[in-house]
């Protein structure tokens, strides 16, 4: 593909980078390739906090030990951040500038003069404060300069067998909650209950909404039969975990579903 070699010839020029990785579908790709390129000269960084899932960190620990790759678990705490609790619109500017002004000081203290994420080219579309910091902070991203898409980048890793081709999109925890709501280290503990109990009715794709008291599920419309079959286990558990009340979007899955209630020029910043 024309696409991956322009990919390899990007790494290629690079003489030393961290790569932000969180062990999903992008910034899997980018790490493995950017190793095979540059091999000891890559550094890939996962950062572990209150909206990161513990069972993604260990699916990022087993991809690092499979593919050979050195990985540093960092602890960041959005909490320090009255900005990021206050979630505001631009909430994941506040978030990505935190994680990128550490992984700047790691580059540094390895003498790597690059930071690398993996945006890819549809992250272009959507509303992304993050991208703002990334700019800021120098930080490249070799998967969008190469002009790949979401789906490009699966078919990329099929062809390569890895683990996270058709892995599910994922997002942090904080983007449950509507805009404007004080985010709580309950309400990510919450979600995060919630949406464990529903990938173990075999749901693959699923967001908990956070509008307590309300919660409003979603999850792949080709799913939304078994999830309506689940309906009274799911309203159980969600009743447990501490929603009052539990809704079923009719709309599915949709990334950014939270981004719906946005004026056009908030979602262009």
């Amino acid at each position: 593909m024309e696409k991956l070699d322009r990919l390899k010839n990007i790494l290629g020029e690079i003489t030393g980078a961290v790569v932000a990785f969180s062990g999903g579908v992008d910034s899997t790709l980018l790490t493995i390739l950017a190793h095979k390129v540059l091999g000891d000269r890559m550094l890939a960084v996962t950062a572990v906090s209150p909206t990161y899932p513990e069972e993604q960190l260990e699916e990022a620990r087993e991809i690092a030990a499979r593919y050979g790759f050195a990985l540093k678990i960092i602890q960041t705490d959005e909490f320090e951040e009255p900005d990021f609790i206050a979630n505001p619109p631009d909430r994941c500017y506040y978030c990505k500038s935190a994680l990128f002004r550490e992984l700047r000081r790691i580059a540094d203290s390895q003498g790597f003069s690059t930071l690398m994420d993996g945006a890819n080219l549809d992250d272009l579309g959507d509303h992304r404060p993050g991208h703002r910091a990334a700019h800021e902070y120098g930080v490249r991203s070799p998967l969008q300069e190469a002009e790949l898409t979401k789906a490009d980048i699966r078919i990329i890793s099929h062809d390569l067998d890895l683990p996270t081709w058709n892995k599910p999109a994922y997002a942090c925890l904080a983007s449950r909650i509507p805009y404007g709501r004080q985010i709580t280290r309950e309400a990510l503990s919450r979600i995060d209950l919630a949406e464990r109990f529903l990938k173990s009715l075999g749901l693959r794709e699923v967001r908990v909404r956070d509008h307590h008291p309300v919660a409003r599920v979603e999850v792949n419309p080709a799913e939304l039969n078994l999830a309506w079959l689940e309906r009274a286990m799911i309203a159980r558990e969600l009743h447990a975990i501490g929603f009052p009340y539990v809704t079923l979007d009719l709309d599915g899955f949709r990334s950014g579903s939270m981004n719906a209630v946005l004026a056009a020029e908030q979602r262009e910043s």
